[in-house]
């Protein structure tokens, strides 16, 4: 955790919120999330849209409505987010034959390319062990986290 919010917790009780999940989620996230926004300066990416990226790499032809619930993204803010995309020449739309009112998503050459960029930054950045963990411990909180929303955990 950054020292500025570590001293900030340390510095008022909070009680039963010491075991209280959401609560040590929430903070590990912002931690990560700073450390994410650090490592991509000046790239112009979210966590959340480097995570589309990702995954509508790995399944060319991903509808948006599958992509949004898979990640848990209300429907206007991926909307936004693919239209972001489109402007910055990532990602192109289609609609199928099969269902007019939905839109398959797939990486043009340009977001193959800005991916295959920044993805060796990403690799790193995941790989750093957050806060005091040992590495088996980073390793057991990944195993416990994918089992606690039914995920299998790739090796």
């Amino acid at each position: 955790m950054n020292e500025g919010l570590a001293e900030a917790v340390r510095a008022v009780e909070i009680g039963p919120l010491r075991q209280s999940l959401g609560f040590l989620l929430r903070l590990a996230q912002i931690e990560r999330f700073e450390r994410f926004y650090a490592a991509f300066e000046g790239a112009g990416l979210t966590p959340g849209a480097f995570t589309a990226l990702i995954v509508i790499s790995g399944n060319p032809g991903i509808r948006q409505g599958h992509l949004g619930r898979s990640l848990q993204i209300k429907p206007a803010n991926l909307t936004k987010m693919i239209r972001n995309f489109e402007d910055r020449g990532l990602v192109s739309r289609s609609i199928p034959d099969d269902d007019r009112r939905a839109v398959e998503l797939v990486l043009s050459e340009a977001g193959r390319r800005f991916l295959a960029k920044h993805l060796p930054d990403f690799k790193k950045h995941e790989s750093e062990i957050p806060g005091r963990l040992t590495q088996g411990e980073h390793r057991e909180l990944i195993r416990l986290l994918c089992k606690m929303v039914d995920m299998e955990e790739t090796k």
